[in-house]
């Protein structure tokens, strides 16, 4: 009997790095859906209409994106996996334009922004900030002006039929973002090997020390802190951690017991196994 395709979701158009980064995650072809905005992703996961999404979680120019450790918190999903994908940005034009015809370009602020130092040296040409790269690839195309661009990557160039008018704009030559696979359940297996979570603590002298203090007295690695703020409450955060281990290891099971102890909100956002991607200068290599 045939097996059905899994169903998965990323939000934007095809030809976005998100796109990519699940094709290259599952490395099998899936029934692909696309949508207009993150929150979609895990509206569409919570109601079963898909089975994984992707999300992009930070980017190693220019750090994390709180929308997305927003929704992770909010909804109730569990982060399965991870895809680091490097990304090359390339300033895309309709067929005949060429850098100097361009005045305006769209594009996500994050595309922009790992650009700024290419646009600082042309301040003729003015932001417009748009939701996706691609999707800003297939809007100049309807426009069909040569005065507007839009950044986005190779393969949106091909698919909406647009010249690279300028190559690799990002300032940052390991310019890498980093997504994770969304599920609606926790899977852990031996090959989980990083965990996150997101906890906060009292707003007092020492609190968020003490919870850090129980990683380093089990010898538990933490990769990364992301601080975001509680809306109703000035200046309290929530923390989100990434630590090495595996919720299957009664060292890991003890010190989240600590740390949720000392907690007035504690979450495990995942168990999974971290992806690692060795830029090199030409390539890459996993």
């Amino acid at each position: 009997m045939k097996k059905d395709k899994l169903k998965t979701g990323y939000q934007g158009v095809p030809g976005s790095f998100s796109e990519q980064a699940l094709s290259e995650y599952f490395n099998i072809k899936t029934e692909e859906y696309h949508f207009p905005d993150f929150e979609d992703v895990l509206i569409h996961l919570q109601n079963g209409n898909i089975q994984y999404g992707i999300l992009p979680i930070e980017n190693s120019s220019t750090g994390g994106i709180s929308e997305t450790y927003n929704l992770l918190r909010k909804y109730d999903c569990s982060i399965i996996g991870e895809r680091c994908l490097k990304i090359e940005h390339h300033l895309l034009g309709i067929r005949g334009s060429c850098v100097k015809d361009i005045k305006q370009v769209y594009s996500h602020p994050q595309g922009y922004e790992q650009s700024e130092v290419f646009f600082r040296n042309h301040p003729n040409i003015n932001f417009l900030p748009y939701k996706n790269t691609a999707e800003s690839a297939q809007y100049i195309r309807k426009l069909n002006d040569k005065t507007i661009g839009a950044i986005a990557s190779r393969k949106a160039a091909e698919l909406y039929d647009l010249d690279i008018l300028a190559e690799d704009i990002n300032f940052n030559r390991k310019n890498i973002t980093r997504f994770v696979i969304i599920g609606k359940e926790q899977k852990v297996s031996k090959s989980c090997n990083k965990v996150s979570i997101v906890i906060t603590v009292s707003h007092t002298p020492g609190a968020l020390y003490k919870a850090m203090g129980f990683f380093e007295e089990n010898h538990l690695n933490l990769t990364k802190i992301e601080s975001r703020p509680l809306i109703d409450e000035p200046w309290h955060y929530y923390f989100y951690l990434d630590f090495e281990g595996n919720l299957r290891d009664p060292i890991v099971i003890s010190a989240l017991e600590n740390v949720k102890s000392i907690s007035s909100y504690f979450k495990i956002l995942g168990n999974y196994p971290c992806h690692n991607l060795m830029v090199k200068d030409g390539g890459q290599n996993e």
